[in-house]
C-alpha cells in the first residue's frame, strides 16, 4: 500500500469526524422522497433493503419514494434520449419534497484537479434545488457520499487504494458543500470502508458495485447516517416484497423501453387513423403511475403490521387504449404474392415447401411453436459446450404491457435421439424483459434484460438459473428494437454487444464512467471489468457482428442493410464524438454507408435492406468455394440468407454478392439470427411474424403475433457433417488441441470453455501446448495466434510469443498481434515501441492496425508516430483511420 495515499485517506477520514454528528434528516407525513444521481442510488430500486427499512422506521408517515437515478450521472452531466425530460420535470412529476443526491463516484476519477469544479457544480445544484417548488414547497436536500472501493483480492482488478484516496477527497468536498448550503450530509464512505476491511465476505460485484449482501449492509449504514440511532433490527420481507412490486412498476414507467416511440420523434408513428404511439403508450404510463400509487398504499399498510390481499387491486386505473390494426385486407393479397407477411400463418410443414435453396442444400425444421409453445418470437441463438441449442424469446415484444405477465424466456433445446429435431425444451430463465441478445460464458449466461445485462447461472445442475446478478447497468431504454444485441466473444476474451441509435448510455466501471450516444458496439471484459466503446459510429441499428479466422471483425447495420469492416471505425474516440460515416449521415446514396465521402466504409455494395444476424462461413460441411463467405439475414425485402464472397484488397476487404443461400416465399419468414452448429450445419432463427418494426405499426397493433417462432437447419446434401468436438468437462490440454480445428465456431466454443477455467491452471497449460507445436505445420502461425489470444483472455501477455507473431511471415498474424497490443496496453510496458515498428510494416493492413492502436495513446510522440504512416502508400481505409486517430489525439489535448 502506498503510504502517502494511506495517509491521505486517514487525513480526510479524520476531517469527516466533524460531520458525523450532523443533524439527522427530519421527515414529515406525506413526504415525497426522490433519489437522484449515479449507479449507487439507481441499484436501490432493485436492491430495496434501504427503502424497506425507511418505511419500517417511519410507518406512520405514508412516505412516497421515487428513484430517478441514472448510472453515469453527475450534477450537470446527465445524458438522456430525446425528449426524455429535464431533471426538474421529473421531480415535479414526482412532487419531490426531499431530494437525495448520490454523487461523487464518477467525478472522483478526475482526482484533485476536478475537486473545484465538483464543489462548484454541487453547490449550485443544491441551491437551485432548495429554491424550487416541485409541488410540496421548497424541498430538503440530502447529499449521500460515495461508498468506499473494496479490495476483493483479485489480481485482475484494482486494489482500490488510489480510488479510495480520491473518494475520500470527494466525500470531504460533499461534506463541505452540505455545511455551506444547509443540506443534510450522509457519510457512507467511512463506514463502508471500515465494513470492507473487517468483513470476511465479498460485498461488491467488482470493487465498487455492491452485491445483494453489500446492499443489505449498506441499507443499515445509510439509514443510520440519515436518521441516527433506531434503525430497525432487520428488513421485514413482507414490506420488501411490496416495495419490490412498487419499484418494478415505477421503473417501467420512468425507464420505458420505447421512449423514442412514446415521447420521442416516433411518438406520432404507428397511426391507425385514430391513435398513434404517443396516445396509446402515454396512457399506459399513466396507468403505471396509478399502479405504482396503489402499491404505495400497500407498503404503508404492511409497514404498520396490517395485512393486505394477496393480489393488488388495480381496478381503479384508467382503461387501456386499444388501437385498430393497420394490416390485413390488401396486405393479405400482397402477402400471397410474397410481398408481405400474412395474418394467415402457415403450419411449419407448409412453410418448409416454400423455401428456395441454392443447389445442393436442404432445410430441416428443428423446432416450432407447434411442438414447443414456449418458442414464441425467438430472437437469438447460441450453442453450449454440450452442443445444446439455446434460444432467447421475446413474447412481450415490442413493449411489455402493464397488468400482463413479463415472461420472456431463455430456452435450452435438446436432441435426444440424434435426428437433429429438438425433443426437449427446458426453460433456463423466465420473467425476462426483451432479451434481444445473450451469450454463454463463465459458467452461465450474459442476458440482455432490457435495459440491463444480467449474469445468470445454474449452480445445482437442473438447467435452471438460480443465481442472477444485475451485472451491467446504464444502457438507455429509448427503443427496444435497438436494445443490446449481437453478443459475441472476441478471440481475446472481450464480450462485445451492440445498441442502436436514439440511445444515450452511461455505464460505470472500476475505471470510470463510459458513455456512448446514438449507436455503437460495447466491449466488456468480465475478468478485468474493463468496459468501454469498441465502435462509436453513426449506425442506425447494428444487429450483426462476427469475426474471421484471423480476428478481423465485421458488422451488420440492420435498418439500412449496410455491412462494415470494423478496424477503421474502431479506434479510440471519446464521447460525445463519433467516427463519421454510417447511415445516420442523411446524404445517403443507396449503395454507400451514408455520406458518399465515406462510401468505402461499407465493404460491399448493398442490394437490399434490412439485415439482422451475420456469420462467416467456416465449416467443412459446406463446399470449399463457400469458405470465408459473409452471410447476412434479410428480414423484409427478400426474407433470405444473402451470401457475399470476401477478398482482401489493399489494407482492407471487398465483398461481392453471390447467389443467396436460401429465400422463402412465406412472407412471415423472418430470419433474425444465424450460427454454425457443432456439426457444421447452419441454424436459422425465424422470428416468424407478419408484423415487424415500430415505425410502420402501432406498438399495440392487435395483429402483432406473440405465439409463433421456428428454428431451421440448413445442410448440404452431398457433404458429410462435421464430427462435433467434445468440449464440456474436457481437460485443458484437450481443449487447447481444439484450437487447431478448422471450424471457427469449434475454436470459439473451446476458447469460451477455457475462459471460465482458473488462470493458474490455464496459463501453464498454454505454455506446454505451445512448446509442443510442430513448427513445420502450415497452420503453425495461426496456432501461435490462438495461444496469444488465450493468454489475453486470462489477462496475460507472453512477450516472446508476441514477438514471434509481430515478425511472422503472414501479415494477418502481424495485424492480429497489433490489435492485441491495443487491447493490452496496461500489460505491455514497451507497447509504444512495438506500435511504432508496426507503423512501418510492409503490409497496409498491419500499418492500419498500428495507426488504429496509436489512437489509444496520447501526446506529441503519438502524433508523430501516427504521421509516420504517410511515408508509405495510402488507401481510403488507411487515410480514414489516420484522420480519426489524429482527431482522437487532438481530443486528448
Amino acid at each position: 500500500m502506498n503510504p502517502k495515499i494511506s495517509f491521505a485517506v486517514l487525513l480526510v477520514l479524520s476531517c469527516l469526524t466533524a460531520v458525523a454528528d450532523a443533524e439527522p434528516l427530519q421527515l414529515e407525513k406525506g413526504d415525497h422522497i426522490c433519489l437522484v444521481g449515479n449507479g449507487l442510488g439507481e441499484r436501490m430500486q432493485v436492491q430495496n433493503q434501504w427503502e424497506s427499512l425507511l418505511h419500517q422506521r417511519f410507518s406512520d408517515l405514508n412516505l412516497v419514494v421515487r428513484n430517478l437515478c441514472f448510472p453515469g450521472d453527475e450534477p450537470y452531466l446527465r445524458i438522456r434520449s430525446k425528449n426524455f425530460g429535464e431533471p426538474d420535470s421529473h421531480l415535479t412529476h414526482s412532487q419531490a419534497s426531499v431530494v437525495m443526491y448520490f454523487f461523487g463516484y464518477n467525478e472522483s476519477f478526475a482526482g484533485k484537479k476536478g475537486l473545484s469544479k465538483f464543489k462548484s457544480d454541487l453547490t449550485k445544484l443544491v441551491n437551485d434545488t432548495k429554491s424550487n417548488d416541485y409541488g410540496k414547497g421548497n424541498p430538503d436536500v440530502v447529499l449521500v457520499s460515495p461508498i468506499a472501493f473494496e479490495n476483493i483480492g483479485d489480481p485482475n482488478l484494482s486494489d482500490g487504494v488510489e480510488q479510495n484516496a480520491n473518494l475520500a477527497l470527494y466525500t470531504q468536498a460533499m461534506a463541505e458543500v452540505a455545511a455551506d448550503t444547509g443540506a443534510v450530509f450522509a457519510d457512507v464512505f467511512a463506514p463502508t470502508k471500515a465494513l470492507f476491511e473487517k468483513s470476511d465476505d465479498r460485498l461488491t460485484i467488482n470493487g465498487f458495485q455492491l452485491n445483494e449482501a453489500g446492499y443489505a449492509a449498506f441499507a443499515r449504514i445509510l439509514d443510520e447516517s440519515l436518521f441516527g440511532a433506531g434503525t430497525p433490527d432487520a428488513v421485514n420481507e413482507s414490506v420488501k416484497a411490496e416495495v419490490d412490486g412498487k419499484n418494478f412498476h415505477w421503473f417501467h414507467r420512468y425507464r420505458a423501453v420505447n421512449g423514442f416511440s412514446i415521447y420521442g420523434d416516433r411518438g406520432l408513428a404507428g397511426n391507425d387513423g385514430t391513435y398513434n404511439n404517443r396516445d396509446v403508450m402515454e396512457r399506459e404510463r399513466a396507468i403505471l403511475d396509478e399502479m405504482t400509487a396503489n402499491r404505495d398504499a400497500r407498503i404503508w399498510t404492511v409497514a404498520r403490521g396490517e395485512s393486505v390481499p394477496n393480489l393488488v387491486d388495480d381496478s381503479n386505473t384508467l382503461a387501456f387504449i386499444e388501437p385498430k390494426t393497420n394490416v390485413g385486407g390488401q396486405d393479405d393479397k400482397n402477402a400471397k404474392a410474397g410481398k408481405l407477411g400474412s395474418l394467415n400463418y402457415l403450419p411449419a410443414a407448409e412453410q418448409q415447401k416454400l423455401f428456395r435453396l441454392a443447389d445442393g442444400y436442404e432445410i430441416q425444421l428443428v423446432a416450432s411453436e407447434e411442438q414447443f409453445p414456449e418458442l414464441s418470437n425467438p430472437v437469438a441463438l447460441q450453442f453450449d459446450s454440450k452442443g445444446r441449442l439455446w434460444v432467447a424469446t421475446m413474447k412481450s415484444y415490442p413493449h411489455w404491457k402493464p397488468k400482463s405477465p413479463m415472461n420472456d424466456k431463455l430456452l435450452i433445446f435438446e436432441d435426444t435421439d440424434g435426428d437433429h429435431d429438438a425433443d426437449v425444451c427446458k426453460v433456463f430463465a423466465d420473467n425476462l424483459h426483451q432479451p434481444t441478445g445473450f451469450e454463454l460464458g463463465h459458467g452461465g449466461a450474459y442476458v440482455s434484460r432490457q435495459p440491463d445485462i444480467w449474469f445468470m447461472k445454474d449452480t445445482d445442475g437442473d438447467d435452471k438459473a438460480d443465481v442472477t446478478v444485475r451485472q451491467l447497468i446504464g444502457f438507455d431504454s429509448a427503443d427496444s428494437h435497438h436494445g443490446i444485441a449481437a453478443f459475441e466473444w472476441g478471440p481475446g476474451g472481450n464480450l462485445y454487444f451492440q445498441e442502436g441509435t436514439f440511445k444515450f448510455s452511461a455505464v460505470e466501471s472500476p475505471y470510470g464512467v463510459r458513455r456512448m450516444a446514438e449507436a455503437g458496439i460495447w466491449k466488456y471484459n468480465p475478468r478485468t471489468e474493463r468496459m468501454g466503446s469498441h465502435v462509436s459510429f453513426a449506425f442506425s441499428n447494428p444487429w450483426g457482428y462476427c469475426y474471421d479466422k484471423w480476428g478481423q471483425d465485421f458488422i451488420g447495420d440492420a435498418s439500412p442493410g449496410f455491412a462494415y469492416w470494423a478496424a477503421p471505425i474502431s479506434g479510440h474516440i471519446e464521447y460525445p464524438l463519433k467516427h463519421p460515416g454510417g447511415s445516420q449521415h442523411r446524404r445517403m446514396a443507396d449503395v454507400t454507408g451514408g455520406d458518399p465521402k465515406y462510401q468505402h466504409l461499407t465493404f460491399y455494395k448493398k442490394r437490399i435492406r434490412p439485415l439482422a444476424g451475420c456469420a462467416i462461413v467456416s465449416s467443412r460441411h459446406f463446399p470449399d468455394d463457400m469458405q470465408g463467405n459473409f452471410l447476412v439475414t434479410n428480414v423484409i425485402g427478400e426474407r433470405a440468407i444473402l451470401n457475399h464472397r470476401i477478398e482482401e484488397q489493399d489494407s482492407g476487404f471487398v465483398g461481392t454478392e453471390v447467389e443467396p443461400l436460401l429465400s422463402c416465399d412465406d412472407g412471415n419468414f423472418r430470419p433474425v439470427d444465424v450460427q454454425f452448429a457443432p456439426d457444421g450445419s447452419l441454424y436459422i432463427v425465424d422470428w416468424h411474424n407478419a408484423l415487424i418494426g415500430h415505425l410502420q405499426h402501432n406498438l399495440r397493433d392487435p395483429s402483432r403475433d406473440h405465439s409463433h417462432g421456428r428454428i431451421w437447419r440448413v445442410t448440404h446434401k452431398d457433404r458429410p457433417l462435421v464430427e462435433p468436438a467434445k468440449i464440456d468437462g474436457q481437460p485443458n490440454a484437450a481443449l487447447l488441441e481444439l484450437l487447431k480445428t478448422p471450424e471457427d465456431r469449434t475454436r470459439y466454443r473451446a476458447r469460451r470453455e477455457l475462459a471460465q477455467r482458473h488462470s493458474d491452471d490455464v496459463i501453464p497449460a498454454i505454455g506446454s501446448w505451445v512448446a509442443g507445436l510442430d513448427d513445420s505445420d502450415e497452420n503453425h502461425t495461426h496456432h501461435l495466434l490462438e495461444a496469444a489470444w488465450m493468454y489475453q483472455t486470462h489477462n496475460h501477455v507472453d512477450m516472446d510469443l508476441l514477438g514471434k507473431l509481430l515478425s511472422a511471415d503472414d501479415h494477418r498474424a502481424r495485424a492480429a498481434a497489433v490489435r492485441l497490443i491495443s487491447h493490452m496496453l496496461h500489460a505491455i510496458p514497451n507497447h509504444k515501441e512495438l506500435i511504432a515498428t508496426s507503423i512501418s510494416d510492409k503490409h497496409p493492413r498491419v500499418r492500419l492496425e498500428a495507426v488504429r492502436a496509436v489512437s489509444f495513446l496520447s501526446g506529441d510522440e503519438a502524433v508523430e508516430m501516427a504521421l509516420g504512416v504517410l511515408e508509405f502508400e495510402m488507401d481510403d481505409y488507411l487515410q480514414y483511420t489516420l484522420d480519426e486517430t489524429m482527431r482522437a489525439l487532438e481530443q486528448e489535448q
